[in-house]
């Protein structure tokens, strides 16, 4: 559940010490790995709080992983 004030990003890519976000408008935002919480990798799903604190969001990186996994699953008619 998205709180009031929070955005929404999910790591595009990452290019050196840079990840490229994107939110659901599709704008990308460059953010350094070092402000980001261990673990952040492509696909991850990031909550940006008011208080300019990244959090990832496991529960909604698990959502839209198992969603995209069921897409390819009947795209290549595998059970």
């Amino acid at each position: 559940m998205e709180k009031q004030n929070e955005q929404v990003y999910t790591v595009d890519r990452v290019e050196d010490h840079l990840a490229v976000c994107q939110n659901g408008a599709g704008e990308n935002v460059h953010v350094e790995l070092s402000r980001l919480p261990d673990g952040t990798c492509e696909g991850s799903i990031l909550r940006l709080g008011a208080d300019g604190v990244w959090v990832l969001d496991a529960a909604a990186e698990e959502q839209t992983r198992a969603r995209v996994r069921g897409k390819l699953n009947r795209l290549f008619g595998r059970k």
